[in-house]
């Protein structure tokens, strides 16, 4: 028990020495952001006249200056801005691994309390370290069906307003009005971009950066291959409408082709837990040594990491790409 309030009053005072370094950090960056402007204004001849001058968009990841310089030399922080990003989760990278670890920390000392198991609540903090990062997946995932779903919607919106005689850039303002969300946001995004001056082709790639969906690729080939050879754009949108529809039709079949190994994987996950809750109410004295005797942690670690294999051997067999 001694232990126990060691660790939680370590952790409180790290938290509020921590707080108290982001506010001074935060102020200190504050004011070189200041006289970094001030400089800028001052001395305006010093750019030259010949300098390209390139549409940057410069994203923090994270609102503490230290931290965010020590994350940017990481690729894997980066890449996990990205997934923030596509996943429309409004959190920088840092504060998102800050969650993350107050996550973890909080269930290994609810564990640690419970249980008094240092090995449960090592794991009890690494299950709550990632779930943050698989709610953050599942958003994006969920995010990139709903764009898949209303795509057709948004080319077809497209072909009419060119075929009425719009150019291609209002034609992205339309579809940034008329279709619902995420594909607004996404063709208002590309619509601001070469508005301000980036060219059409660098946008649309950036299209596909924050969308990588097969579909979308083909509309930006298409897109580009039209731009730079010619042709009926709308009868280009049109075909490409139909096939992705058609798609659509393939997937749905795929899907019910795969019900039963998706119905198994379920099974598979979920029955262990709920009989080791069902035993634990019904008889405990029965399943106390597995969670009390040594073998029976090595059981548990044994079991937990065949179910997580079991998981991802399932999910790839039934996981077919259309």
């Amino acid at each position: 028990m001694t232990a126990t309030i060691a660790l939680v009053v370590f952790v409180v005072v790290t938290l509020v020495v921590f707080a108290i370094g982001v506010a001074f950090d935060q102020r200190s960056a504050r004011a070189r952001l200041l006289r970094e402007r001030l400089e800028a204004v001052q001395k305006p001849a010093e750019r030259q006249p010949n300098q390209k001058l390139a549409l940057l968009r410069d994203e923090l990841l994270s609102n503490i200056p230290a931290i965010d310089q020590l994350l940017r030399r990481s690729a894997r922080v980066s890449a996990l801005q990205k997934l923030l990003s596509q996943a429309d989760v409004k959190v920088r990278a840092g504060n998102f691994l800050l969650i993350c670890g107050s996550v973890g920390l909080l269930f290994a000392v609810i564990i640690l309390l419970w249980m008094q198991n240092p090995l449960f609540a090592w794991m009890a903090f690494f299950l709550g370290f990632v779930l943050p990062y698989g709610y953050a997946t599942h958003r994006r995932a969920k995010r990139f069906e709903r764009f898949e779903e209303l795509f057709p919607q948004a080319i077809d919106t497209l072909a009419r307003a060119v075929r009425a005689g719009h150019a291609f850039t209002t034609a992205l303002e339309l579809i940034a009005n008329e279709v619902a969300e995420p594909i607004a946001g996404e063709f208002r995004t590309l619509f601001e971009e070469q508005k301000f001056g980036l060219p059409v082709r660098d946008a649309l790639v950036n299209l596909t950066e924050r969308i990588p969906l097969v579909d979308v690729k083909f509309f930006v080939t298409a897109v580009m291959l039209q731009r730079e050879t010619g042709g009926n754009l709308a009868e280009i949108l049109d075909n490409l409408s139909y096939v992705i529809r058609e798609r659509f039709k393939i997937m749905r079949q795929v899907r019910v082709f795969t019900a039963q190994g998706r119905l198994t994987m379920m099974l598979l996950m979920g029955l262990p837990p709920l009989i080791v809750v069902i035993m634990q109410m019904m008889s405990p004295g029965f399943i106390r040594p597995l969670f009390s005797e040594p073998l029976g942690h090595i059981l548990v670690v044994i079991g937990v990491s065949l179910q997580t294999i079991g998981y991802f051997v399932i999910r790839r067999v039934i996981a077919i790409q259309v």
